[in-house]
């Protein structure tokens, strides 16, 4: 009998692989909030995790190398520089995709812990 890693793994490598994408452009908005003209981008992860996998199935990764969709984040205050971060809902989504991050290592960990135990036969 032979172990699919993919599939053992679920979607947990994708969605670290989104959040990583994630963090790097919620970091740059952080980053240029005080940039005139800047643009605050996000990804809508339940999105990029439906276009990565449109049936619910593990078998077709089409899609893993293609970069995410990026969309611009309207704010709620826009400022006269024309600047749309909002310090406040930046940080608050870079900790939420923190915290999803850390829910998927945590998966991943539990995963590889009964992968190691199948091979193992116990």
């Amino acid at each position: 009998m032979s172990i699919r890693v993919d599939e053992a793994l679920g979607v947990h490598v994708r969605a670290l692989q989104v959040r990583t994408q994630r963090s790097e452009i919620l970091a740059a908005n952080l980053a240029n909030q005080d940039t005139p003209g800047f643009l605050a981008r996000d990804i809508d992860f339940a999105g990029e995790m439906q276009r990565l996998d449109p049936h619910g199935e593990d078998a077709d990764l089409a899609f893993a190398d293609e970069p995410a969709q990026l969309k611009y984040r309207i704010p709620n205050q826009p400022s006269e520089d024309g600047n749309s971060v909002e310090q406040g809902v930046e940080q608050a989504e870079f900790s939420r995709n923190v915290t999803g991050f850390q829910t998927s290592l945590t998966f991943l960990g539990m995963n590889f812990r009964g992968l190691k135990q199948a091979i193992e036969g116990r």
